[in-house]
């Protein structure tokens, strides 16, 4: 079956008064209709990959790749309408923090209102009904009373969930969730994690699920890729991470606390320089 994403020897740079800073060196995977995880610690270029992917990198920044291709869609070659148009609608990013990507003045119908009105043409009343279904399919109580709300008037988990309706209720093939759950507390988490794998499920989405929970991801994801300095590093089935060979992934958990075992003080990681080669 031909990949929904190929990403080979994918670069991200950024131009500094003190040289170029290179966040991402290399990349390359394949993803299908699966969960993908991507690994590692902050600065690995975990974001970065997943925003180049969406377009979404700042415009002084530098991108190159042999291919970054949706579909048979090129995404480096085609023109910044085209690429507006599949956000939203063909691939969609799920971002961090809801609190920083939902418009503070805006009800929170009319935020997800506006995502269907810019790519499909709707009548007010069938964008509307379409709005409050997606409210739903996340699993959002009283749909019409949250319809109304602004950004600040719902808590944390509930503001994660709107962010995955407005992201999904053009039905995009591919979704990118850039640490979706790591402001939750862990029972919303588990929600969250329960309605994103239902919808991929019966979506037939592809999913790339960033992450720094090495355990989380084991049970959530299908594949792993672990990131340092920008490379991937390894690459194996989340249901074998613990099985991982490579020594920075070994590392990492390592550091990981267990409930019935003296870890005080936690390992260290230590660092090798040839990593980040």
């Amino acid at each position: 079956m031909k990949p929904l994403l190929t990403v080979e020897n994918l670069k991200v740079s950024f131009p500094t008064r003190t040289g170029l800073v290179e966040a991402v060196r290399g990349v390359n995977f394949t993803l299908g209709r699966e969960r993908l995880g991507i690994v590692g610690e902050s600065g690995s270029g975990k974001s970065q990959t997943g925003r180049a992917i969406m377009g979404l990198t700042p415009g002084h920044a530098r991108i190159t790749a042999d291919r970054l291709s949706f579909g048979d869609t090129d995404l480096l070659s085609i023109s910044k309408r085209e690429r507006r148009s599949l956000r939203g609608k063909k691939i969609a990013m799920i971002l961090q923090d809801p609190k920083y990507s939902l418009n503070p003045v805006m009800p929170i119908g009319r935020q997800i209102m506006e995502t269907l009105q810019t790519h499909e043409r709707l009548s007010n009343a069938e964008t509307r009904q379409r709005a409050l279904a997606m409210l739903e399919a996340v699993q959002i109580n009283d749909p019409e009373r949250v319809f109304g709300l602004y950004p600040h008037e719902v808590s944390g988990g509930m503001g994660q969930r709107i962010m995955i309706a407005m992201m999904l209720v053009c039905g995009p093939e591919l979704l990118i969730a850039d640490e979706p759950t790591s402001a939750l507390d862990v029972t919303v988490q588990l929600e969250v994690l329960g309605i994103l794998d239902k919808l991929v499920s019966e979506r037939g989405m592809g999913l790339i699920f960033i992450s720094h929970d090495l355990r989380l991801v084991s049970s959530f994801c299908d594949r792993v890729l672990v990131m340092y300095a920008g490379r991937v590093v390894e690459e194996l089935p989340a249901s074998r991470l613990s099985e991982a060979q490579h020594p920075y992934t070994r590392g990492l958990l390592n550091c990981l606390p267990q409930i019935h075992a003296d870890r005080h003080p936690l390992p260290v990681l230590e660092r090798q320089a040839e990593w980040a080669l």
